[in-house]
């Protein structure tokens, strides 16, 4: 925000709104960035990272200074704005602060390079341990919700969906794998560098690097491009766990609408154990755990994979709008089990159901709070709240909604609101009552016919 010209030029300067009071630290104004072209070096035995950052925005306003998000594990050693030196450029509370030159005016091109390197490890934060990761012998990175500056600067808001090319030189012996299409892959005598160029807008917290001891293959059966990137040792037990996931990928697609990226969908599956598994942008990570021949990850693989649509093609605009995300996906698991034969998703409703009844009453399905973001209240009522939906709709009805909502904000940014004005479309019956109840209230409601 500009300062009012009529302010004193030695008044405190108020600061600056909150870009998501959930996050209130994450995220920068003044500037929208398009593109970020990263060129990257890791050395694993040291878990030392190196890298040239690229990026392209407009300027919003007038700017005299501008902001990145960029952990202090990493140091700048360089920056150019414009090509051209800026004023100075400083480190701060987790934000990288440059001083340009000269003011560049609102609606010019910004390009900002910056040159940097460290060790890179995951923040603490409310949610665990969030971004780059060192692995028993290579790395990941789990971006969700403010992982992103732990290895690159960046405006990391959901809301600030670019294009990126990311290319990434690492010891040869170990497979890369970032967002999007592989255009090449050179080695040089003990290294080897990969470029991924993935053109979909994307967030930042859904970019992610991901570096071991892996093979690959494609997965047969799906008109869908869908490839495994795993360990060898593990490729008997993926056969067994992940036998369905060309079934599940044309399940959504008839469901949900086309399958919503270029370059297909990558299954990784890590040499070591993970507590839950994470997604990307047209990628999911799982663990060696959730890899284990016995089929037991079956509702995890379909949830990971159903994000693809809800949360990394149709984005919340707000993170308080995390239901749009986890309850849309946790509802998938419920349709992927009555389509495969398992429970329907009304004997699914009911028992989650029952099992929210004897938890606390104190969670806002519209509003959970930052630190009940990932709670599992807001995965179950949000497919409950769905599930109830279905019902007052039809399914033809229902699953055209769900079409309709995944086409129109394919790429984009939505709200809870923009979810409940659509669906009022779909009916003559009113639904503020469904959405006041399960959306804006606390209390557990009754299943409709229980």
């Amino acid at each position: 925000m500009s300062k009012p010209a009529k302010t004193p030029p030695k008044a405190a300067k108020a600061p600056a709104p909150a870009v998501d009071p959930y996050l209130p630290d994450s995220g920068n104004s003044g500037y929208r960035v398009s593109r970020y072209e990263l060129d990257l070096e890791y050395k694993v035995a040291s878990n030392r990272l190196s890298g040239t950052a690229n990026i392209t925005a407009i300027a919003l306003s007038a700017l005299r200074e501008v902001s990145l998000d960029l952990a202090e594990t990493l140091s700048v050693a360089k920056v150019w704005v414009n090509g051209r030196p800026p004023a100075r450029f400083w480190a701060s509370a987790a934000k990288l602060r440059i001083k340009l030159a000269a003011t560049v005016p609102t609606g010019a091109a910004l390009v900002i390079v910056v040159r940097y390197s460290g060790s890179p490890r995951p923040s603490e934060t409310l949610w665990g341990e969030v971004g780059f990761e060192e692995l028993s012998d290579g790395a990941l990175v789990s971006g969700q919700p403010n992982g992103a500056p732990s290895w690159f600067p960046c405006d990391d808001h959901p809301c600030t969906k670019a294009s990126y090319r990311i290319q990434i030189s690492t010891d040869s012996p170990y497979y890369a794998l970032a967002n999007g299409e592989l255009l090449s892959r050179r080695v040089q005598a003990s290294r080897t560098t990969w470029t991924y160029e993935q053109a979909e807008p994307t967030p930042t917290y859904l970019v992610t690097l991901q570096i071991g001891r892996y093979v690959t293959r494609r997965l047969p059966g799906s008109a869908v491009a869908i490839r495994a990137v795993l360990p060898a040792r593990l490729q008997r037990e993926f056969e067994r766990d992940f036998a369905q996931q060309s079934q599940m990928m044309e399940l959504f697609v008839r469901l949900f609408s086309p399958y919503p990226l270029a370059a297909g969908y990558t299954v990784l599956v890590t040499d070591d154990d993970l507590e839950i598994p994470l997604e990307a942008q047209g990628i999911s990570i799982f663990g060696a755990n959730h890899c284990d021949g016995t089929g037991a990850s079956s509702r995890l693989i379909a949830h990971e994979l159903a994000h693809q649509w809800f949360g990394n093609s149709v984005t919340l605009r707000r993170w308080s709008d995390i239901w749009l995300h986890e309850g849309f996906a946790c509802y998938a698991e419920w349709l992927w089990s009555e389509h495969a034969g398992g429970s329907s998703a009304d004997q699914l409703a009911r028992r989650y159901h029952r099992q929210l009844a004897g938890l606390p009453q104190d969670l806002l399905l519209a509003d959970p709070g930052p630190a009940d973001m990932f709670d599992d209240r807001v995965y179950k009522r949000g497919a409950l709240t769905l599930h109830l939906l279905r019902g007052r709709l039809g399914d033809d009805a229902f699953f055209t909604l769900l079409r309709d909502w995944t086409s129109r904000y394919r790429h984009g940014n939505a709200g809870t609101e923009d979810f409940t004005a659509l669906a009022a479309g779909y009916t003559d019956e009113p639904l503020q009552p469904l959405w006041q109840a399960w959306l804006y209230s606390t209390a557990l409601p009754p299943l409709a016919d229980s």
